[in-house]
């Protein structure tokens, strides 16, 4: 009897970090209006465990949030990140590129805030629907893309100056407030590294397998350190991207590291595979220890 009063006392209380993670709206009410003037969309929320990509994911995100991961009072530095799932703007990867990066970073002393951004609206499973229209029908999801990248990228620009303006209320610094994103995620981090209001700069930026962005606009003159990295062997062919934002960022001689993996595929996130590219993490928080992010 003990020893099952002492397994419910435990399951009980491994539930207690997932609970307390607070949930915050990065909008009072509903999102901004598209600019083409349609009214904000309201459609539920989804959140199931994708099999075509075997892992969690949220889709039909109409009301934008930041979930903060709160690192411990011994280990807080005074540094936040803004945390950008992929799934290629119509669902949301939100574990293995969002609360698996998050915890790790929190460890780290870094009040991290992983961000649900506005994703397509698609019925049924979002990620079967992706895939499909990816090996066959691109002039379809090139449709979907242009309506709802604009809609990511605002909210990606807006989260950065959230956190920024909360700054104090979370014990953090807004001159140390990055963004780190992967693929679509990646492609709205890239956004807010060229589009950036003085009031949101990021102290640093990190797109993860970029995909899905294109600029001819120039690197901003206070532009902020850039950490990149991806796989060669990427198989939605995205690889090229990533090296070509780092060869940009460094054309203009701002500061730049990236990292090439032989091996790792697209979206490989937190996943371990036994691969160059599971070491990409420890290798983040080197380049954020050289930066100073990761000292108080």
């Amino acid at each position: 009897m003990k020893s099952l009063a002492l397994c419910i006392l435990c399951a009980a209380l491994s539930l207690i970090p997932a609970a307390a993670q607070q949930v915050i709206p990065l909008y009072p009410g509903n999102a901004p209006a598209p600019a083409s003037g349609s009214a904000p969309a309201t459609y539920p929320e989804q959140r199931y465990f994708s099999k075509a990509w075997n892992t969690e994911v949220v889709t039909n995100v109409t009301r934008p949030t930041l979930t903060v991961f709160q690192p411990s009072p011994e280990t807080k530095n005074g540094t936040g990140i803004v945390i950008c799932p992929g799934g290629g703007f119509m669902a949301l990867s939100i574990t293995g590129e969002g609360t698996d990066v998050a915890k790790y970073l929190a460890a780290k002393g870094i009040t991290a805030f992983v961000l649900e951004y506005r994703v397509a609206h698609i019925e049924g499973d979002a990620t079967e629907q992706f895939q499909k229209l990816f090996s066959s029908d691109r002039v379809h999801l090139n449709q979907i893309l242009k309506a709802t990248e604009p809609l990511s990228f605002a909210d990606g620009l807006a989260a950065v100056t959230w956190v920024r303006q909360h700054a104090a209320q979370w014990g953090i610094s807004p001159d140390r407030v990055g963004i780190v994103g992967f693929s679509a995620g990646g492609a709205v981090t890239a956004a807010v590294a060229f589009h950036y209001a003085p009031e949101g700069r990021p102290a640093f930026v990190a797109p993860i397998y970029l995909g899905g962005f294109h600029t001819e606009d120039p690197v901003p003159a206070d532009a902020p350190p850039m950490f990149v990295a991806a796989a060669t062997d990427d198989s939605l062919g995205l690889a090229p991207q990533s090296i070509a934002i780092y060869e940009k960022w460094v054309a203009a001689h701002k500061s730049a590291e990236l990292h090439m993996y032989a091996k790792g595929g697209h979206g490989f996130g937190m996943r371990h595979q036994k691969l160059p590219s599971d070491h990409w993490i420890e290798q983040f928080a080197d380049w954020l220890q050289f930066e100073g992010f990761l000292n108080k």
